[in-house]
């Protein structure tokens, strides 16, 4: 019995329970994809839109209870005047909806802006044109609404800079990652698609960079106060260069003395005579006898 009553507890609260609501939600020239949140084969799929000057969202006929992860939107752009609808897309399953997930454009046309992003230490410059429709006709009053974060926020709730074009956004935390998403506004009104989200790493500064540019500039200036020393000794100064190229001698301190006289008294004297003694004597008449 109580097992019996457990099981209806369970198999009502699943079919009271609310779909999860589809993930992957973009737009590729106009083509409508997602990916659903579940393998419910009950669970279908209805798409909206919203046109410029509307706050009410209605179905897009031909994409309504689709059981299938895509669908063409391209009549939407008929809806409004400059083409400019907001999507979105919601799970239906035994007369319970989720929560809607409205569409990112991946590429950037006359409704969706295109950007890109260029990090820096502890910020990050989003670059964004002028050069579209809704500026052409509305002037400063169609903006950009950059809306940023870091990675795995939802964005379209979080932080946002309204500008023309380009903005930088600055006291970002170094070594994290950031996400930016554009959409196009008028007078603080959402237009149009906003775009895919783009992730960039915010770099970290160099601590040493300030201290190596120091010294490159004080390299700069020796180098500076230098080559024109130099230039001046080897056009005027040659002789000067020579002087201190030369190696350095002494010469003996009687160099320049004359020869001493026992030197000379060798070199003139005649050989010596030499001395014998007699040992025996014969005169002449001695022989004759």
């Amino acid at each position: 019995m109580l097992f019996r009553v457990l099981f209806i507890l369970v198999v009502v609260q699943a079919l009271s329970a609310s779909p999860p609501a589809p993930q992957n939600v973009h737009v590729d020239n106009w083509l409508l994809t997602w990916t659903p949140a579940a393998e419910e084969g009950d669970t279908t799929y209805t798409v909206e839109y919203s046109s410029f000057d509307s706050f009410v969202w209605k179905n897009v006929t031909s994409c309504v209870h689709k059981s299938s992860n895509s669908c063409n939107v391209t009549s939407t752009k008929a809806e409004d005047e400059h083409g400019c609808v907001r999507l979105r897309v919601q799970a239906e399953r035994h007369g319970l909806t989720s929560t809607p997930v409205e569409v990112c454009s991946r590429h950037g046309d006359s409704c969706t802006p295109y950007f890109s992003l260029m990090p820096g230490p502890g910020s990050l410059t989003v670059h964004l044109s002028r050069n579209h429709s809704l500026a052409r006709d509305y002037a400063d009053h169609a903006k950009h609404r950059v809306y940023y974060g870091k990675e795995g926020e939802s964005l379209l709730y979080a932080k946002y800079e309204d500008a023309l074009a380009s903005v930088t956004i600055p006291e970002l935390q170094e070594g994290q990652r950031y996400c930016v998403q554009v959409q196009n506004i008028y007078f603080g009104k959402c237009v149009g698609l906003p775009t895919c989200p783009q992730c960039v790493l915010i770099p970290e500064s160099k601590k040493d960079s300030k201290p190596t540019v120091i010294l490159a500039v004080g390299l700069m200036m020796v180098l500076v106060l230098l080559i024109p020393v130099i230039a001046y000794f080897l056009i005027c100064k040659p002789e000067r260069i020579k002087e201190w190229l030369r190696p350095p001698y002494e010469l003996p301190e009687d160099f320049l003395e004359p020869f001493p006289d026992h030197h000379l008294a060798i070199s003139s004297s005649s050989p010596t005579e030499e001395c014998w003694n007699v040992i025996t004597s014969i005169s002449p008449q001695e022989l004759s006898t």
